[in-house]
């Protein structure tokens, strides 16, 4: 069954599980999270592919994740800063514009990853996540409770961190944990 969700596109990527802060400025997002505040509207984080020019019709990547807004504040810039938690995956069927550009789409719904007991093999990705929460205020602020343990939390955390390409984070995103951690040990054999 397919639903509406408005977008909000950004060169970050997000999965169920992960939260991001940001800061709000243009007048359609601005839009788009009093509407979203006042449950008139969902919405999604959407990943942009920067390898296309803004017309291209590929220009957003097809997986897109529905956040919720944990919190909000006006920021000492003057701008909205708005606290966001990734609830669900959606696949692109159709998108298009509204008269202020905000994007969008018509979504189908995606199996989320359930919970995997991280292989004892791979524990070497937790150690190094609680490292970066050890060196790293503001992620540790976004973890409180980090699931360490949690082979698809932990592989959803990484693709969102890491810089890899856009589109290679989709397509590891929509394989299993296990696979995507075997992937993600072999770009950190090859980039680091």
């Amino acid at each position: 069954m397919s639903e509406q969700l408005a977008l909000f596109p950004l060169s970050s990527f997000l999965l169920p599980g992960g939260r991001m802060k940001l800061r709000v400025f243009e007048p359609r997002y601005v839009r788009l999270v009093k509407e979203s505040l006042s449950e008139k509207r969902d919405f999604a984080m959407a990943t942009l592919n920067p390898f296309v020019s803004q017309q291209h019709p590929d220009r957003i990547l097809p997986l897109v994740c529905k956040v919720k807004i944990e919190d909000f504040e006006a920021l000492p810039d003057g701008l909205l800063g708005i606290t966001l938690r990734g609830v669900s995956r959606y696949h692109i069927c159709h998108r298009w514009q509204e008269s202020d550009n905000l994007h969008i789409a018509e979504v189908e719904a995606q199996a989320d990853w359930a919970d995997t007991l991280l292989p004892a093999a791979q524990h070497g990705f937790a150690q190094s996540f609680a490292a970066l929460l050890d060196e790293y205020p503001l992620l540790a602020e976004l973890y409180p409770e980090p699931k360490l343990d949690d082979g698809a939390w932990l592989a959803g955390r990484w693709l969102e961190l890491l810089p890899m390409q856009p589109a290679l984070k989709v397509s590891l995103a929509q394989s299993d944990p296990a696979y995507c951690l075997e992937q993600l040990e072999s770009w950190f054999e090859h980039n680091a």
